[in-house]
């Protein structure tokens, strides 16, 4: 008897992101030509040759060589973009939509977090949209897939920047720990996972999130009794964005929200972008170097939200993202009426002041992780014993702790006294 074929694997590339690495390759070539024009023209202007018309830009021969390189990558992107664009059905049908591999989702998840924003602005086939995903598949509303399985006590598990949904399963010294499958095998919950584009505004992914989890309480194939959350990351911002919004629009889903589990969560942000926000500062203050600054300028509004931790439109919009101001957030407590747990990381075997304010979990500082502000209006109220410390644990490495684990499963079951959110 013939042995029946054995499914195709997943692929690594596929033929839409030739197309999204042809942009990028473009728009690449043409901003290293802006950044070496710039460049050329401070050291012009020093000498007290005047430039071009628009700031940055040289005039005459020079200015003539830069237009032409800018004029001939417009054309030879615009080009290639054209037939890769007619290409690409063909290309699809041929690989009969095959599933994406783990390295793909990591690649692209890597390239979202960095310059997302960037992505969606431009239509480049490579921006992640946001999806729910339920045993490895997109939750399709037109087409719900057979759900026999489903409960009514969803668990939502929301990953952080540069992450995908796939990263929740990992390995501890060869043991396997999955938070999500732990919590399904344990408590009867039905883990769903959320995708997303980790580059955009932390508030313009919260507006998403609150519609998709409407269509979720729609859709499920069974009545929705709890919705528990557990949140890695820049996941725990998402979250609290996303539950404002839903109470701003009236929406049901809130009233099914029960528990919010935040995993290192920067609360009040993470003083790495701080750092690179002094880094745009430098490289602007004298004419030599402020066109290189633009480097400074490539990563995404995902990444500058977690300056202070904004998770509200009104933190960013009519601001200047890349210039350096004090933290002017407007205060916004944790969710009323839901349970509400913090478990911290730091990578020192115990708690100090330096541990707590500079080392934390390598990306996290413990007091952001925990809420904790020196405002007393921006600072999160969680009861202490919803509140837990991992000694010698990386930011990562909350997601391939069995203690971490352990810690969340007691929070949640049932005989567990509840930390509530507070006003």
């Amino acid at each position: 008897m013939a042995k029946p074929p054995s499914p195709k694997p997943p692929k690594h590339l596929h033929s839409s992101d030739l197309r999204g690495v042809a942009q990028l390759a473009t728009q690449a070539t043409a901003g290293v030509t802006r950044i070496a024009e710039g460049v050329h023209q401070s050291v012009w202007s020093s000498l007290g040759v005047p430039g071009g018309k628009a700031p940055g830009q040289t005039r005459g021969i020079t200015g003539l060589v830069y237009k032409s390189v800018h004029g001939v990558t417009r054309l030879l992107g615009k080009g290639v973009d054209t037939l890769l664009a007619r290409l690409q059905p063909a290309l699809d049908a041929a690989q009969t939509a095959p599933a994406g591999s783990p390295q793909r989702a990591a690649v692209l998840a890597a390239l979202n977090g960095v310059m997302g924003d960037h992505l969606l602005e431009s239509h480049n086939p490579l921006a992640t949209p946001m999806t729910l995903h339920y045993q490895g598949e997109t939750l399709n509303w037109q087409a719900v897939p057979p759900m026999p399985h489903a409960t009514g006590k969803v668990l939502l598990l929301i990953h952080g920047l540069c992450m995908n949904d796939l990263q929740w399963h990992t390995q501890q010294n060869g043991q396997v720990v999955d938070h999500g499958e732990t919590l399904a095998a344990t408590l009867g919950y039905t883990p769903v996972y959320l995708r997303y584009n980790t580059g955009l505004h932390t508030s313009q992914n919260g507006h998403d999130l609150s519609n998709q989890l409407e269509q979720l309480l729609t859709h499920w194939p069974t009545p929705i009794k709890e919705i528990t959350v557990l949140a890695h990351s820049m996941g725990g911002l998402l979250i609290r964005s996303a539950f404002y919004y839903a109470r701003q629009d009236g929406l049901r889903w809130p009233g099914r929200l029960k528990n919010i589990v935040f995993l290192g969560t920067p609360h009040h942000g993470a003083p790495l972008e701080r750092a690179g926000n002094w880094v745009d500062v430098v490289l602007a203050s004298t004419p030599y170097s402020a066109p290189l600054a633009k480097l400074g300028q490539l990563r995404s509004a995902g990444i500058t939200d977690l300056r202070y931790g904004f998770v509200l439109d009104r933190d960013w919009q009519g601001h200047d993202r890349f210039q350096r101001k004090p933290d002017a957030r407007q205060p916004l407590p944790l969710p009323a009426g839901v349970a509400c747990y913090a478990v911290a990381a730091t990578t020192a075997a115990r708690r100090s002041t330096l541990a707590d304010r500079l080392i934390g979990d390598g990306l996290v500082p413990l007091r952001s992780a925990l809420g904790q502000h020196d405002e007393q209006q921006r600072n999160l109220v969680f009861a202490k014993t919803s509140q837990w410390i991992a000694y010698r644990t990386s930011h990562l490495g909350l997601l391939s702790s069995p203690e971490v684990t352990q810690k969340i499963v007691q929070w949640l079951t049932p005989a567990s006294a509840p930390g509530q959110g507070s006003n």
